[in-house]
């Protein structure tokens, strides 16, 4: 068994990187698959998410090799398979990113339905209706979608809720179809904004993109590129937080502050002193309790629902009551279990959490049930009093890269234990 043991109560100082977006790694080296020939790509997070996709391609004939610290050069000149396994696609839901291009390349595809985290359904229903209004033939048996299409034709689409990875995947199916394709009520994210920008120095013509309504005029051919990673927003905002839960001051370098706007006001409002120290650094410090601020959810520009689970460990800790309320996934509170575990004063009704501020959080044993999940019990371990021992680091290698190490370097004391047996007489 392996966990975080966290020696909370330490106030964290220095300079933290950002490593590159594991919400943008995903969909970009999935598009590797649209053109044969060498892509390079750049600030490649070294996560457990994208060691899966990287698996994934070369299952699927795509030659990978290491370039320097965070590059990668992939040559997909010669796919050997269009199909994408169980034993991959059912641990990372993000695989079945590949199924457009693969039809849109090959003709044919033949996808497990996939798995991930366990915050909701998360259904891939976009991606199917979407692909069916391209042309393609859809057919779901023994666990696997597989489509046909000789070549997909350009449709007008409309998500009813926007979907991030259901525009990553129509946006890059649509590259390598006849005509016109548009993608109305599309997610907005930079993420999505990244990947577009790839398939247009690919040769793909698009518009729209970072606005509701994604225009792809179709090619026959695309060309390989070289494209570098965004920084991860996510994570950025994860370290703003830190320095909320554990008090102190750092500097937060290889960031895009734009990307974070609504979660740096909402920081400010609870009583963070946030402001930009440099291009992509931005400087934070905690001085005193913080304010409570009532949360809610939106897809982006709106605050994210990936730092929803952070949030809440501050106002676990903040002056008076404050309502966190999760728009996105029905099943995103499953942290409050564990956060209670540390002594967070925390009521559930239906889709908010209703969250009275106590004046600590106590050390003690707990459990990650997801990605974000995992980063929330850290953040709490670092402002509880006493030793706190994170479980499930399955789940946080899958977003945070070395985030124990970061950490450490900024004056936590936290480090990563391999044992068996029960952790729970190791919690002092």
């Amino acid at each position: 068994m392996e966990y975080l043991e966290i020696k909370g109560g330490r106030s964290l100082s220095g300079t933290v990187r950002i490593s590159g977006a594991k919400n943008a790694a995903l969909p970009i080296l999935s598009a590797t698959l649209l053109a044969g020939g060498g892509f390079e790509i750049d600030q490649v997070p070294d996560l457990q998410d994208v060691r899966i996709l990287l698996r994934l391609l070369k299952e699927l004939g795509v030659e990978v090799k290491d370039k320097g610290p965070s590059g990668l050069l992939l040559d997909s000149e010669k796919l050997e398979s269009f199909e994408a396994p169980y034993d991959l696609v059912r641990r990372m839901r993000a695989s079945v990113l590949v199924l457009g291009p693969l039809v849109a390349r090959l003709g044919r595809a033949r996808v497990s339905l996939p798995g991930g985290c366990a915050i909701g359904a998360r259904p891939i229903d976009f991606h199917l209706k979407g692909l069916e209004l391209m042309g393609a033939k859809l057919e779901i048996r023994e666990g696997f979608v597989e489509a046909r299409a000789k070549r997909l034709i350009g449709a007008h689409i409309y998500f009813d809720v926007p979907s991030v990875t259901g525009t990553e995947n129509l946006m890059m199916a649509a590259c390598l179809a006849k005509g016109k394709t548009v993608l109305e009520n599309a997610a907005k994210e930079p993420e999505v904004v990244a990947l577009g920008e790839m398939l247009r120095e690919m040769g793909a013509g698009i518009s729209g993109l970072g606005t509701g309504t994604i225009v792809v005029e179709g090619s026959r051919e695309l060309r390989p590129v070289y494209c570098k990673i965004i920084p991860d927003r996510i994570e950025a905002g994860t370290y703003l937080m830190a320095a909320g839960a554990a008090g102190g001051e750092l500097v937060i370098e290889n960031c895009i502050p734009e990307h974070l706007e609504t979660v740096i006001i909402k920081l400010k409002a609870a009583g963070l002193k946030i402001k930009e120290a440099g291009p992509g650094r931005i400087k934070v410090k905690k001085r005193g309790r913080l304010k409570s601020v009532d949360v809610k959810t939106q897809p982006y520009p709106g605050f994210p629902t990936d730092l929803q689970a952070q949030i809440m460990v501050l106002m676990a800790t903040a002056g008076k009551l404050s309502v966190v309320t999760e728009t996105i996934f029905e099943n995103r509170f499953m942290h409050v279990a564990e956060l209670k575990r540390l002594g967070a004063d925390i009521r559930v009704e239906g889709r908010s959490a209703i969250v009275r501020g106590v004046k600590y959080l106590y050390g003690a044993p707990v459990m990650a049930t997801d990605l974000r999940a995992s980063a929330c019990l850290v953040l709490a371990g670092l402002a509880a009093r006493g030793t706190t021992l994170v479980q499930g680091l399955e789940h946080l290698d899958r977003g945070y890269e070395k985030m124990d190490e970061k950490l450490a370097a900024l004056g936590a004391r936290i480090r990563r234990v391999r044992q068996k047996g029960d952790i729970s007489r190791d919690c002092t």
